[in-house]
């Protein structure tokens, strides 16, 4: 445990995702709030901005502020970058030289093939970042990263990642993997243009083709289990204000049996206290399902094996598990506290 509060600054604190972090980082008993950046709510309580936080008792007096004030206070010990993808790299000289440390929940800066970077974050490619920034996932990254900037995954990419990794880390699969997401509306952002109207009672496609955290998922099974993978990823979107439901089918090696299978998740997760592997399914409401991690840090994740075909299954809360509690359990690892602090591990139900 730290032996003095953290000092924290969020960036962006008026998104869907700022808001998120700051409500999980008033429950947390070692951190203190120095900074919320937001420029067209500047002068703000947060109260006003974000209806659940107004009756917290730390919320009392907590003001949005324009980026430019960040250089009036002494360095925060971390900095939550909650900004829309694209707005980081250009702001990113006015927050580096007043945090110790920085950590993306964004899109910029998670890619390493440049051609990838300029197709999928053109402003990021016409704004490198003066140091490079690691990629971490608390589950999977084999130590906390010593770099100064660090970016998280994304929320579709890292639930994908839960339910495809322990098939590529033990080589039980073949390369071609084919995976539908579905996602809430809160994935889209506070600036989302889609009427609320036209996504009621509805369930539709978000993008067969192109979606930039395919490139971002073939990077991280690559990176942290040595495989190549032929991705075919597809989403849509789902009439729910959070959550994400990923289901990927692939084919097994020959001679690979279930009991393989079963142990590999058993291996990939053990001790990985948000990542919950549903071991022995039956019904359907035993395996991963939004009701049962909507509002929590974890992720559920669940396998199903037959005539040489598997099909995994992994859910969990896109603000939280895919962006605000995967950062506040990478700072609490990264400052030293118990990697639960201020998480929560129960959903919201029904």
């Amino acid at each position: 445990m730290a032996e003095h509060k953290v000092r924290v600054a969020v960036i962006g604190a008026s998104g869907y995702t700022g808001g998120e972090v700051i409500r999980l980082l008033l429950e947390h008993p070692g951190v203190e709030l120095a900074f919320l950046s937001a420029e067209r709510s500047a002068g703000a309580t947060i109260g006003s901005v974000h209806p659940g936080l107004r009756n917290h008792p730390r919320a009392a007096g907590l003001k949005f502020r324009p980026l430019a004030q960040l250089a009036d206070i002494d360095p925060v010990d971390i900095a939550f970058g909650c900004l829309p993808t694209g707005t980081l790299p250009v702001q990113l000289p006015q927050i580096s030289p007043y945090a110790k440390r920085i950590l993306n929940l964004g899109g910029d800066f998670r890619l390493r093939d440049e051609a990838e970077v300029a197709s999928y974050y053109p402003k990021t490619a016409s704004n490198p970042p003066s140091e490079e920034f690691a990629y971490y996932i608390p589950e999977l990254s084999p130590s906390v990263p010593e770099s100064r900037f660090i970016s998280l995954p994304g929320c579709m990419a890292v639930s994908t990642v839960y339910a495809l990794y322990p098939l590529f880390a033990a080589s039980l699969v073949e390369e071609r993997v084919v995976v539908d997401a579905k996602t809430g509306s809160s994935g889209g952002g506070r600036g989302s243009s889609e009427s609320p109207a036209e996504r009621s009672g509805n369930f539709r496609v978000h993008k067969l083709h192109g979606h930039r955290h395919a490139p971002e998922i073939r990077q991280v099974i690559a990176e942290f289990t040595g495989a190549a993978m032929d991705l075919r990823f597809s989403t849509h979107s789902l009439d729910v204000a959070r959550g994400i439901m990923v289901t990927a089918y692939a084919d097994l090696r020959e001679g690979v049996t279930p009991l393989d299978v079963k142990r590999a998740y058993a291996k990939a997760y053990v001790g990985k206290p948000f990542v919950r592997v549903r071991p022995a399914p039956k019904l359907p409401q035993d395996f991963p399902m939004l009701k049962a991690v909507v509002g929590s840090n974890i992720a559920e994740v669940a396998v199903a094996v037959r005539d040489g075909q598997v099909v995994a299954v992994a859910a969990l809360d896109n603000l939280l598990k895919g962006a605000a509690g995967q950062a506040v359990q990478a700072m609490n690892l990264i400052c030293g506290f118990d990697e639960a602090a201020g998480l929560p591990s129960t959903a919201v139900s029904p």
